[in-house]
């Protein structure tokens, strides 16, 4: 599939008119008065549904396919106004409208949990096949993982959804990882959290151990499945050659 790499992506007039009317009172430059939503942004709701549903159909082909489908878990969110402000404050950048139409790509979030790695690649195959969705960008940090340890393959797409009588694109970011990264992102936003993004020292040591410890579990499980699955074709094949032994076996006319 095409290789794609982190490169601005502005949002269609549409998506930026609704975000500047939800987040935003009228005739105010003030984002989020009351510190909330001034009104949730149906289209980042439509957004989300709509790629959901699709989730939801290649999973459902998913166990068609293969009898089971590799995802655990789906969570969407859209993204909380203080974190808004805060990621605003971190890129320097002044609360407006503007700045959070064109800065702020995650305004509308999904995250899909795996149990192995190797089926992440194969959704986002899966996804870059479909015409609906268009992939935006794509940051890889399994394959080149971020210098705390993080891990996960994060893309951002381009959702239809349906606005004034005409489709627009909307944008979503999709978070892909296993259940350990999962485990392991959640541990560092809470210490994220506690200590105010300034970890100490130990602790960050400490979480980049855990994060190769996460990383050597999902090699682990990756080869235990391969060896099950192995096996499995062995019975089955087996199983194969016995049926047809015993289909293809001589009758015995001599019995009494």
């Amino acid at each position: 599939m095409t290789t794609y790499t982190h490169r601005p992506s502005p949002p269609e007039d549409a998506e930026c008119e609704a975000l500047k009317e939800a987040a935003g009172a009228p005739g105010s430059k003030q984002l989020f008065p009351d510190k909330r939503w001034v009104h949730i942004p149906g289209l980042h709701v439509q957004a989300l549904d709509y790629l959901k549903t699709e989730i939801e159909h290649i999973r459902e082909e998913w166990k068609s396919d293969e009898g089971f489908s590799p995802i655990e878990h789906v969570k969407a969110r859209i993204k909380e106004p203080a974190s808004i402000l805060d990621n605003l404050s971190r890129m320097g950048l002044e609360p407006t409208a503007a700045n959070l139409a064109e800065h702020v790509h995650d305004v509308a979030g999904i995250r899909i949990v795996f149990a192995f790695v190797t089926d992440i690649y194969l959704l986002l195959e899966r996804i870059g096949r479909r015409g609906d969705l268009r992939i935006l960008w794509i940051k890889d940090y399994i394959m080149n993982p971020k210098p705390n340890g993080y891990r996960s393959l994060h893309l951002l797409l381009s959702v239809p959804v349906e606005s004034g009588g005409r489709t627009c694109g909307v944008r979503v970011e999709v978070q892909m990882r296993t259940l350990a990264m999962d485990f392991w992102a959640s541990l560092e936003h809470i210490l994220l959290y506690k200590y105010d993004r300034n970890v100490p020292e130990h602790l960050a040591a400490e979480l980049m151990s855990a994060a190769g410890a996460a990383g050597e579990l999902d090699s682990k499980m990756l080869g235990l499945r391969s060896e099950v699955l192995s096996l499995s074709e062995e019975e089955e094949r087996a199983a194969r050659a016995a049926h047809a032994a015993a289909g293809n076996a001589e009758p015995n006319l001599h019995e009494e």
